[in-house]
């Protein structure tokens, strides 16, 4: 079985790391708060995560939601992370900072310090800046193992092309990691279109709750929840899988 593709997904609890486990997902990217983009997991979901976890797992070193543009006590909260992480025995984080003017910050060389032989993500705060192409030359002088992208579009499909010249522009020396919106319905497409070889996703499906009692009340606390379906991934590393033993001008 060919490895050329691979397939990391967004998991935002433990359940959500094990039905991506379960469904032969790659590896994990662990973080909290899908909603809005994803943040730094607690302590507690990290420790039962390492803990349960076998694939790789990466952790997303974001302290809240918004912009990439963070203060001297938010960096630090984040080096912090970077360090429990590898304390923890983590195979990566996924970091990202941008300054003012939506070029990366210089202090993302301490995140890479801090994080020592783990592996290193630059996240979709290359979304966010200012030239995607001056980004990734950064990233790759951070050291960093790969980027994750849209192409600076609200999804990797519209993305596509630019991605594809991210991969280009890459020549070897960094991974492009296309993301966002990609579902099995999707994800062969962007395959073809990006010239990506590894691809993120959450894979999401409503995960309904088990409540009896429902408080008619407080409706503004819907008590369903989103969780990463094991046949969704299936779909999608089945997908990969059969793409890799095409012969590559099959595939393009």
């Amino acid at each position: 079985m060919s490895n050329n593709y691979m397939l990391e997904i967004a998991a935002g609890s433990l359940a959500s790391a094990l039905a991506a486990q379960q469904g032969g997902a790659d590896r994990v990217e662990l973080c909290s708060s899908l909603a809005e983009g994803g943040i730094t997991p607690s302590h507690g979901l990290l420790a039962v995560v390492r803990d349960r976890v076998r694939i790789p797992v990466y952790v997303l070193i974001r302290p809240r939601g918004g912009d990439f543009l963070y203060d001297d006590a938010e960096f630090e909260i984040m080096r912090r992370d970077v360090e429990t992480c590898a304390q923890l025995g983590f195979d990566g984080v996924v970091i990202g900072a941008l300054d003012a003017d939506g070029v990366v910050d210089a202090r993302c060389r301490e995140l890479v310090s801090a994080a020592g032989k783990l592996g290193v993500t630059f996240h979709r705060a290359i979304d966010a800046s200012a030239d995607l192409s001056r980004t990734l030359e950064d990233a790759i002088a951070l050291g960093c193992e790969r980027v994750l992208t849209s192409g600076g579009s609200a999804n990797a499909l519209a993305g596509a092309g630019v991605i594809a010249g991210l991969v280009e522009q890459s020549a070897g020396r960094i991974a492009i990691m296309a993301g966002a919106g990609i579902r099995s319905q999707n994800l062969a497409e962007v395959v073809r279109l990006s010239g990506a070889h590894e691809f993120h996703g959450s894979a999401r499906a409503v995960h309904r709750s088990s409540m009896r009692y429902l408080n008619p009340a407080l409706k503004d606390l819907p008590p369903d929840t989103e969780q990463t379906s094991a046949e969704e991934v299936r779909a999608m590393k089945h997908q990969l899988v059969a793409l890799s033993l095409l012969p590559s001008a099959t595939r393009g």
